[in-house]
């Protein structure tokens, strides 16, 4: 019984690690530059991240070599700002945008830079399938150009681009102001 336990255990938890089949992390990867602030410009929608608006990741290297990763965002229903802290680290080669990040104690879901600006200026993660992605950037808006790449390298890996959220980064100063 106990190795059947410890075999469905090691299954359950690399679950969420790997990555779509299209999808490759970029090389040439610096972790030191992609740290500090990324703005959500755009996401599939789930669970977690379900009615949030001005949402950031924030990503801060501790001195046990993981990153911290700090994510908030406006709760649009209940008028309130949400935050969840987690930790990454790098899942593969130091120089692959190819991390495992965690919220839950030990279990870790796989985070793929498979698009990253020259100037880290903008970033197309995906998770371990086509159900989770995001367009991050540096910046709360992006041009239009940028959106029209994000939609079509996107659907091109088999992500279903009708179905993304735009995120609202629109009030930030006025919620952040008021306490919101």
């Amino acid at each position: 019984m106990r190795p059947l336990l410890i075999l469905l255990t090691t299954v359950f938890l690399s679950g969420c690690m790997g990555m779509p089949d299209k999808v490759q992390p970029v090389d040439n990867f610096e972790l030191q530059r992609y740290l500090g602030t990324w703005y959500e410009v755009a996401r599939l929608d789930h669970s977690f991240e379900r009615g949030l608006e001005q949402v950031t990741a924030e990503y801060t290297l501790q001195d046990n070599g993981t990153v911290e990763v700090r994510n908030r965002g406006f709760d649009t229903n209940e008028g309130e700002w949400k935050e969840a802290v987690g930790k990454a680290k790098l899942a593969a080669e130091p120089n692959q945008g190819y991390l495992k990040v965690s919220f839950f104690g030990p279990f870790y879901s796989s985070y793929v830079i498979f698009e990253l600006g020259k100037d880290y200026d903008y970033a197309f993660v995906s998770g371990f399938n086509n159900d989770y992605l995001w367009l991050l950037s540096r910046t709360p808006t992006i041009d239009d150009a940028l959106k029209q790449r994000f939609l079509s390298e996107a659907a091109s890996k088999g992500f279903n681009t009708d179905e993304l959220i735009f995120v609202d980064q629109q009030n930030r100063d006025d919620a952040e102001l008021s306490g919101h």
